[in-house]
């Protein structure tokens, strides 16, 4: 299903924006579950119901897992990170998240027991760049990863932990926000 010219607007309860923010603000922290990838950046998938012309979170599924640097998912990612990732001071080989193939099927498995579909993933920018001080856009990257899979880039601003922002874009693309309203 395609929402980028059909939905206005996504609704985002507080109760799991501040699960997003908590799952944020300890991995920041460098403080991670038993088997989760010791790495200071947070993803996750966002699943929810469509009601109307509005999205509808539901839940926030962190996950745990980075598969970015097992074989052939690296030089699938080192291939893209040569192409498409601009200068950073996170080294490429720690740039980039794939979620784990096993625990993003358990993700689809929980959508599915509870009747809901995901709207897409989010993760967080931690480092302002020249042009983008908040880095609460999407890179090109990001575009490359979620191109043509009719989800949306949620991306969270942890620029400033003490006042995140998320913003939400349709395939990655910077003309293709859609409003959040947290409530």
């Amino acid at each position: 299903m395609s929402w980028q010219h059909e939905i206005r607007l996504i609704r985002l309860p507080c109760s799991v924006w501040d699960s997003i923010i908590a799952h944020c603000r300890r991995k920041l922290a460098g403080e991670f579950l038993p088997g989760e990838s010791p790495v200071k950046r947070a993803f996750g998938i966002l699943a929810g119901v469509r009601e109307g012309d509005e999205l509808h979170v539901r839940q926030a599924l962190p996950v745990k897992k980075n598969a970015r640097n097992v074989e052939p998912l690296k030089s699938f990612m080192d291939k893209l990170m040569e192409q498409h990732a601009v200068p950073s001071t996170t080294p490429m080989d720690q740039r980039g998240w794939v979620t784990d193939p096993l625990e993003f099927k358990q993700c689809m498995d929980i959508c599915k027991r509870e009747g809901l579909t995901m709207f897409g993933g989010y993760h967080i920018h931690v480092v302002p760049w020249p042009g983008d001080p908040l880095r609460d856009t999407p890179t090109g990257l990001d575009a490359v990863l979620v191109r043509g899979s009719k989800m949306y880039s949620f991306i969270i601003s942890m620029v400033n932990p003490e006042q995140p922002v998320i913003r939400a874009f349709y395939e990655g693309e910077l003309h293709a926000e859609t409003p959040i309203l947290i409530a």
